[in-house]
């Protein structure tokens, strides 16, 4: 039986080429991605948010609404979502911030009064060690200046013409970019997905899947863990009394997305601020409970349903995804990092378990 030979017509790639096209593929799509990082950032930002709320449109679909109205209704709701952000919480976190730097010298003397004596008399701490005189006098300077920060910062912003044109830029662009992916984000995966070369498709449309149930569980779960707790440690502290509540509470929530760092940030900070404003080793004590519940809460009910065992990622490779694309990129690799871990922790898998099955081995 003859052997079909190939057609002489038919021009084949050999890997090495093939495997160098690729390569320049990455590295041309990288360096645009360096340039091109303060561009596209808007656009990334509204990607995202299509991305979570894209199968919240879906659902209502399933429920008979037309993809108009369910784009309209979700639409709105980020929207709303968004605006109360930056009418109610941004202007309390700034105002606490402000009271903050203001105590912190009132802090220094409660101090200096009451707690290096206990030091003294308890552990036999030189207070001498504890000179805090000029950072009293430089803490007073800056709280100052912080009170005029807002009114530099706008006149600032009024001599900059072209920072005015790229804030109102995006300010437009992010609603309205966020608005057509939402309507047509079905529409531009299935192009994607038609484009993709038949003998790869598979391959692709598996690691596809898999990297969409890694980034949805990490991005529609954690941030509702996180917006959670942000929201059970800022009441929990301003109901015993924590000055600053809000911004231990925010600070503790946001840092939450790596296990137990934002347990131990906010017990640290709050534990500071409770002793500096009550004098007394024992406030500490409140603070405890108070993290406690929540990471109860968080460990119990909320992880589990919102998140569950789907996100597959160690939480020291997504803190290293975060930092370096943020040193690379900006607030684009900040964006941009944990999508990108989340496809390489999911090719390493698959390629590690090619690997299991291989001659390399099992010799």
């Amino acid at each position: 039986m003859l052997e079909k030979q190939p057609d002489p017509q038919q021009p084949k790639l050999s890997d090495p080429p093939r495997a160098r096209f690729w390569l320049i593929v990455i590295a041309v799509s990288a360096a645009l991605l360096y340039l091109l990082a303060p561009v596209l950032t808007p656009f990334l930002f509204a990607a995202l948010l299509a991305y979570l709320g894209d199968p919240l449109i879906d659902r209502l679909e399933a429920r008979k609404l037309s993809r108009s109205l369910a784009v309209s209704l979700v639409f709105g709701a980020l929207v709303l979502g968004l605006l109360l952000l930056l009418l109610l919480v941004i202007p309390v976190l700034t105002h606490q911030f402000k009271g903050l730097l203001q105590r912190l010298p009132d802090y220094i003397d409660g101090f200096n009064t009451t707690m290096l004596p206990w030091l003294r008399d308890t552990l036999g701490i030189d207070p001498d060690l504890f000179n805090f005189s000029q950072l009293r006098s430089e803490l007073l300077k800056y709280a100052d200046d912080i009170g005029n920060l807002a009114v530099g910062l706008l006149h600032s912003f009024r001599e900059s013409s072209d920072a005015i044109f790229a804030w109102l830029a995006n300010l437009v662009l992010v609603p309205v970019v966020t608005f057509y992916l939402l309507r047509d984000w079905d529409l531009l995966v299935a192009r994607i997905h038609d484009l993709l070369p038949r003998r790869i498709e598979p391959m692709v449309s598996a690691l596809a899947r898999e990297s969409d149930q890694v980034i949805g569980a990490f991005l529609r779960g954690q941030f509702v863990v996180m917006g959670a707790l942000a929201a059970i440690y800022s009441t929990g502290l301003a109901i015993i009394g924590l000055q600053s509540s809000l911004l231990i509470g925010m600070l503790a929530g946001l840092v939450s997305f790596v296990p137990y760092l934002g347990l131990i940030t906010g017990i640290g900070v709050a534990s500071i601020a409770a002793i500096l404003q009550y004098h007394s080793l024992l406030s500490v004590i409140p603070v405890l409970i108070v993290f406690g519940v929540g990471q109860l809460i968080s460990d119990l009910v909320l992880t589990p349903k919102l998140v569950g065992d789907r996100i597959g990622l160690h939480p020291v490779a997504v803190l290293f995804a975060v930092l370096a694309g943020g040193h690379l990129f900006g607030f684009f690799g900040v964006l941009l990092g944990l999508p990108v871990a989340a496809v390489i922790a999911v090719v390493l898998r698959h390629a590690h378990e090619e690997y299991l099955r291989s001659i390399f081995y099992s010799d």
